[in-house]
């Protein structure tokens, strides 16, 4: 999606820290989520894992309630 700003307003996180999902607000005020996991023996670096961006939801709460459905270990948490 070139050309679109997008920012992270909420970074969901799994119990190791290895894993999260960024819930993402556009400039056009829709959201939509990300996907990303790190390796424990790479700590700084966030690895894109499945990007949702083509996905548009009109609420915060409707892109976590489907990052929750899409996601699996999010869905578990």
């Amino acid at each position: 999606m070139m050309g679109v700003t997008m920012t992270a307003i909420l970074s969901l996180e799994d119990d190791e820290g290895l894993r999260c999902v960024d819930i993402i607000r556009r400039e056009d005020g829709t959201y939509t989520f990300k996907e990303f996991r790190k390796d424990p023996e790479d700590p700084g670096r966030w690895y894109l894992v499945n990007d949702f961006s083509n996905v548009s939801h009109t609420t915060k709460e409707d892109a976590i309630a489907h990052a929750g459905k899409a996601v699996s270990w999010l869905g578990r948490a």
